[in-house]
């Protein structure tokens, strides 16, 4: 017969978990501006070519994702399928959630990019103020989880409220404001490694800058020539790059490239 002490009674009881998301490598990087690229292209497409309209495109692609956050919650370490899907999912809702408050309340781009700059702090001052880190190399309890992934949503609100409000209500153009928000992204690599910006600061502007970088070039590769972009159209830009991404995350599932280093499993008690 043998006996469980009370400390690893209380541990079986939880379920184990490792750090879920990737680590940030250039793969990374890579990735998240393909899935920012298509989380556009992707709702022009269901919106636009397809008909869906947004209102329904948007319960079709929130139904999706919550499916796919279902399985990402259940998961007990990082899977970069499911991670990866998850975050193509967030990022055309987030997507649609800016366009339906724009094109079908009326609401300004200043306003919405507002509002998400708001909501997105508030949403970091909950997080730092619950778990004392925003670091994302520590996600692997199911609220640190959960405030990571509405953090993920409002970085793709805000960025493509951004990125529409420069390149067209300010009537930048697509490739200029792609070219603005790189140049914005260097300056926080420049200001990290150079300057001594905080890694996860440096982390945090850099991933909502990276959101209306991809809309930027979705937006330049799929419209057409009249407009000043590629004319690829939006399926073939979604096709392209959901190619490039699935690529991508074979690669990463078969060599393992950005997994977090071996750790003991932390118990997960939802808190």
């Amino acid at each position: 017969m043998t006996t469980t002490t009370p400390q690893a009674g209380a541990v079986s009881r939880h379920r184990q978990m490792l750090n879920k998301v990737p680590e940030v490598t250039v793969y990374f990087w890579i990735i998240k501006v393909l899935c920012t690229t298509v989380g556009e292209t992707a709702a022009d497409y269901l919106n636009d070519t397809l008909g869906f309209g947004l209102t329904n495109t948007t319960y079709v692609m929130s139904a999706l994702l919550v499916a796919a956050l279902v399985f990402q919650f259940r998961a007990r370490r990082y899977v970069p399928g499911i991670y990866w899907l998850s975050v193509v999912l967030i990022s055309v809702v987030g997507t649609l959630v800016t366009d339906n408050l724009t094109d079908n309340m009326g609401v300004p781009l200043e306003t919405t990019t507002i509002v998400f700059t708001i909501v997105l702090a508030a949403t970091f001052a909950l997080w730092y103020a619950s778990e004392k880190t925003l670091s994302i190399h520590t996600i692997h309890t199911t609220r640190r989880e959960a405030f990571y992934w509405a953090a993920i949503l409002f970085t793709f609100a805000l960025g493509t409220a951004a990125g529409d409000l420069t390149a067209e209500k300010l009537a930048l153009g697509y490739w200029v404001s792609a070219l603005m928000f790189a140049g914005l992204i260097a300056a926080v690599a420049v200001a990290h490694f150079w300057l001594g910006l905080e890694a996860v600061t440096a982390f945090w502007v850099a991933y909502v800058l990276t959101r209306p970088l991809g809309a930027s070039l979705g937006d330049y590769m799929s419209q057409p020539s009249a407009d000043g972009g590629l004319a690829l159209g939006t399926m073939g830009t979604s096709a392209l790059f959901l190619t490039t991404i699935l690529a991508l995350v074979v690669y990463l599932s078969v060599t393992r490239k950005d997994r977090s280093p071996a750790a003991e499993p932390v118990p997960d008690l939802n808190v």
